[in-house]
């Protein structure tokens, strides 16, 4: 058996997201799971330099977000892994007002107006395929609908700075969407970008006049970057071009620099735009990823979380005259512990159709003999794996195995060709790159090719079930975390609000319904050679967790090994410290034993 304490050491390390400058630039809020083992509200105090906890919840904090001019924080929290986020304010005495009204709907923050007076959301309460718009008052806690939705897919993403608008966002796919300013007094939408082009438009960022809107986008081209829309004409202009998606993009109170990230393969690069002389500078930490860039009210600080494979997530600050950074060490890993861990390499393959599909190698540091390999398989299927700390690749390759972490087609990053080659009848070719690299990998000398496993969380719990069901002789064991074993049977249950955008990506029931039945694993059970862990959140909003459990009865029928660890207290994903623990002790021994 393997050492828990040793898995319980990666583990136990800290996540952090979410950091908000405090109007007054002397406290940072921020998100971690330190210490407690569920995500809580914490603050940075840049005078003293310690940080604290702010409150204790029984449920994990989403976000924080901190309202202008005050010392009161919206924050956002579910219920046992739900994903049914509640809203609420904490004032600047540390106590909780809850904002919202129904533990069954969902809320989606849209942000606080200029004097702080007011805040809005987006939600389903009134149908659950649907979101309506609202507002409140903070102080009297008065909601008001201020637009009714047609069943399309709405979000707020900002508000005016005339305090009469909000900026929201139609949502077409998980992919595209369009951008309006609402009248909230009349509730009439004006278009600012086309609702025939797809397109995405994210991170939308007001002037301080409001005449400008400052977006990312892919509008006419393959990667996101940086344009200002005209308030007045309409009119979109490039102030950048990338090769690479940019993302999390942010002003400065004063209205005077952007900054935004460029997602190179998976390792990111900061950027500061001046927005008085065009000036453009970039700017790195290492390997990793730099999320959740937020401005200090004078604009010298930029604070953000930088993630990387040997650098686990922590918030870091950017002064933006010198360009000097600094780590704040609001979690608690040691530099003993991170010099123990690998950096991986970027290992490329041809894919059947000659397509290059890249992938994330990690290997032991001591590597003398074969070693197994793991494959870890993204969700989405719209994501990405990065170079960043993650716990189960840096246990496994202490362990001794190689790990692979590829983004097969489809995934996010590599320009939007890249991202459609997996859609609704190409479902199989993604799965089939899967496979092309796990052959090619096998006839590495290092690699013991009777010794190769396969892991894959929600979409990738589907990649890991159709590998062992279509290509038996591929894998000799697998790990599906919250996976899709039907699509027929996924789409009929997932929640409402996501039906419509998942069959953008999957197809329909009506339309594709033969196919469905043609690759769903559910119906190639009999070909399953490989021993199987499978495991699920009871509370699962987006998979159900029925879709693991219709698997393990047909299996057993079969007499077929399977290993099944259900959580009654989560959801989507497994975000309490104490259960990650028994789940990822439980599929390191399961690999220690089935690959022995």
């Amino acid at each position: 058996m393997v050492d828990h304490e040793k898995i319980s050491e990666f583990l136990q390390v800290a996540k952090v997201s979410s950091p908000a400058f405090a109007p007054d630039g002397n406290t940072l809020s921020y998100i971690t799971d330190a210490e407690t083992g569920l995500p809580q509200l914490w603050a940075y105090d840049f005078k003293t330099r310690r940080k604290s906890q702010v409150l204790q919840t029984d449920d994990r904090v989403m976000f924080v977000k901190h309202l202008p001019d005050s010392a009161a924080r919206i924050i956002g929290m579910d219920a046992n892994g739900n994903e049914r986020k509640q809203l609420y304010m904490v004032d600047g005495q540390h106590t909780l007002h809850r904002l919202t009204l129904d533990d069954d709907a969902i809320y989606q923050y849209g942000g606080a107006s200029s004097d702080g007076r007011w805040v809005a959301w987006a939600s389903n309460e009134r149908h659950k395929a649907c979101y309506d718009l609202y507002i409140a008052e903070v102080e009297s806690g008065n909601i008001r609908m201020v637009y009714e939705s047609d069943a399309a897919t709405y979000n707020i993403m900002a508000w005016h700075p005339d305090g009469k608008h909000l900026l929201v966002q139609e949502k077409f796919t998980n992919l595209y969407n369009c951008l309006g300013l609402l009248d909230i007094s009349g509730g009439n939408i004006r278009w600012l970008t086309s609702r025939r082009i797809h397109a995405s438009y994210t991170n939308p960022r007001f002037s301080k006049d409001g005449k400008t809107l400052y977006i990312l986008s892919n509008q006419d081209r393959e990667f996101k970057s940086l344009a200002q829309i005209d308030m007045e004409s309409y009119e979109l202009t490039w102030l950048s071009e990338h090769h690479w998606d940019a993302g999390n993009l942010t002003i400065d109170e004063k209205g005077t620099q952007l900054a935004y990230t460029t997602n190179e393969g998976g390792v990111y690069r900061g950027w500061l735009y001046n927005l008085q002389d065009h000036r453009v500078i970039d700017w790195e930490v290492g390997m990793g990823t730099i999320e959740g860039l937020t401005f200090n009210a004078d604009g010298t600080q930029l604070a953000f979380v930088f993630n990387g494979p040997t650098s686990t997530a922590d918030v870091w600050t950017l002064d933006t005259n010198h360009l000097k950074i600094n780590r704040l060490h609001c979690t608690s890993t040691t530099p003993s512990f991170e010099k123990s861990l690998r950096k991986p390499t970027l290992y490329n393959i041809h894919s059947f159709d000659g397509l290059e599909i890249p992938s994330f190698l990690y290997k032991p540091m001591n590597l003398d003999e074969q070693a197994p390999l793991a494959f870890w398989v993204h969700g989405g299927p719209e994501s990405q794996t990065k170079a960043e700390y993650h716990p189960v690749i840096q246990c496994l390759v202490n362990l001794g195995y190689i790990v692979c972490a590829p983004n097969v087609r489809g995934s996010r990053g590599y320009g939007r060709t890249y991202i459609h080659l997996d859609d609704v009848r190409k479902r199989m070719d993604s799965v089939q790159d899967l496979v092309e690299i796990a052959n090619t990998l096998k006839k590495e000398p290092e690699v013991d090719e009777h010794r190769v496993a396969v892991i894959g969380r929600s979409y990738g719990g589907f990649m890991v079930l159709a590998s062992l069901t279509h290509h038996p002789d591929v894998f000799d064991a697998g790990i599906a975390l919250v996976g899709i074993s039907s699509f027929r049977t996924f789409l009929e249950n997932t929640g409402p609000w996501r039906r419509k955008l998942r069959e953008i990506e999957y197809g329909t029931i009506e339309e594709d319904g033969a196919f469905f039945d043609q690759i769903d694993p559910i119906h190639h059970t009999d070909r399953m050679t490989a021993p199987l862990l499978v495991s699920h959140g009871a509370n699962d909003p987006r998979v159900p967790i029925a879709e693991t459990e219709q698997m393990i009865a047909d299996l057993k029928k079969r007499n077929h090994p399977i290993d099944y660890i259900r959580f009654e207290d989560e959801g989507h994903g497994i975000v309490k410290m104490k259960n990650q623990i028994t789940a990822y002790s439980r599929m390191v021994n399961f690999l220690d034993t089935r690959l022995s």
